[in-house]
């Protein structure tokens, strides 16, 4: 298995739609787990089929990161926790920028 093969496939400008790799860094000393598996049951849940994987990596400090193709969309520290809808955003944006994300975009 080749390291893109086991990462999933990185998102470039020149190719909109292609599934991508989510990652979700968040802190275990805050004991953030339960906030990011949430937040990843609700990525994979709304693009199951845009996703190759969606990551949970422990960090430390009060990190709590969302990456796609790892650029990083969500940055706790600069915008404070995200609502739900606000990733699915710029998840959507990168992954599949038609698709509607219905009642969440209301």
């Amino acid at each position: 298995m080749t390291d893109v093969q086991r990462i999933g496939i990185e998102l470039t400008e020149d190719a909109p739609g292609v599934s991508a790799r989510v990652e979700i860094e968040y802190c275990t000393q805050c004991r953030w787990l339960p906030r990011a598996a949430w937040l990843a049951q609700e990525l994979l849940t709304t693009f199951e089929a845009e996703l190759t994987e969606v990551a949970l990596k422990p960090g430390t400090g009060g990190v709590f990161t969302v990456r796609v193709g790892g650029e990083v969309v969500w940055d706790r520290r600069e915008q404070g926790f995200p609502e739900p809808t606000a990733v699915k955003k710029a998840v959507r944006d990168r992954v599949a920028p038609k698709k509607s994300l219905g009642h969440s975009e209301r």
